[in-house]
């Protein structure tokens, strides 16, 4: 990918970021959760209809969610392993262990993965972007990763079902299916284009998003460990993985779909999760922010490193 087509991806998603970062200081504090329940509810499963409007599924599309759960436990398996040994030199609390797992696990492959993806590979591939994300990163972080914060929580484990049915009820899944079966359905050309106009606004709606959340962070203490709970995250796991899928014939656009989905900061629900189970919310702030920002330099790395 050239200079000028990075530099297209960068544009948007840095200034709508700086805008949200603006609106979110000057706009009443409860806005971007009004505006994160809109998009979650109406806006998200809109714009994944539209961009599911004629594509060709196939059965290489399960390489994406199979990707994320390996991605998932193989970085989950190099925290733990971090967490006891560091704890043999110098013990961490329970909340701190907890917290530096879920900013592995939970990547932010919706609100910010969907846009980079559509930029970066075109909405042809992004079904494979979805699948990664839906039967991926959603159980992932409402399965696995609810189940280990209850682990090192000091309250009550919360119980299966629950977990469950957050992740049956995200609508995202069910205009997934929606889209995937009507995506052939004839619609007049002012439809069309009305609907994918709508979607590419939810898009940029999603970016501004980003940025209001992180205008609301006020501490970036626990530098370190946000450092190495990141990098696990965002190069040793996209790195090892990648280069996987490469050598087994996995290449072209279906491979940058999946790289870059695996590539994402650290996703908002992980500081969600770690307020609600009372885990280190320091160090969940300072990885989202820490991940968000080091994204500009990590896909440059990407793109250079398995570029077509």
């Amino acid at each position: 990918m050239s200079h000028s087509n990075l530099l297209a991806v960068y544009i948007p998603l840095i200034s709508l970021t700086m805008v949200g970062w603006g609106l979110g200081r000057l706009l009443p504090k409860p806005t971007p959760a009004y505006l994160g329940k809109f998009l979650f509810w109406i806006g998200v499963p809109i714009s994944i209809i539209a961009f599911l409007r004629h594509t060709q599924p196939s059965w290489s599309l399960w390489v994406a969610p199979v990707t994320a759960w390996v991605a998932v436990l193989l970085g989950v398996g190099l925290a733990w392993g971090i967490t006891h040994w560091q704890n043999g030199h110098q013990n961490w609390s329970s909340g701190t262990q907890g917290s530096f797992l879920l900013s592995v696990i939970v990547g932010n492959t919706g609100y910010l993965g969907f846009p980079i993806s559509l930029a970066l590979v075109g909405p042809q591939y992004f079904s494979w972007a979805l699948f990664y994300d839906l039967l991926g990163s959603t159980p992932a972080a409402y399965g696995l990763g609810v189940a280990l914060a209850s682990r090192f929580s000091a309250g009550e484990m919360q119980r299966l079902g629950q977990s469950a049915r957050a992740i049956a009820q995200n609508p995202a899944l069910w205009s997934f299916m929606i889209g995937l079966a009507g995506r052939d359905l004839p619609l007049p050309d002012p439809v069309e284009t009305s609907l994918r106009g709508i979607a590419w606004g939810i898009v940029s709606l999603s970016l501004v998003l980003v940025g209001m959340r992180l205008s609301q962070i006020s501490s970036l203490r626990s530098v370190r460990l946000a450092a190495v709970s990141i990098g696990i995250k965002m190069v040793l796991v996209p790195l090892v993985l990648g280069t996987l899928l490469w050598v087994l014939g996995i290449t072209g656009m279906i491979h940058r779909a999946i790289l870059l989905q695996m590539a994402m900061p650290p996703a908002f629900a992980t500081l969600v999760i770690a307020e609600t189970y009372g885990l280190d919310q320091e160090l969940s702030v300072t990885a989202l922010a820490a991940g968000s920002l080091g994204l500009l330099m990590t896909l440059p790395l990407w793109l250079w490193l398995f570029g077509s």
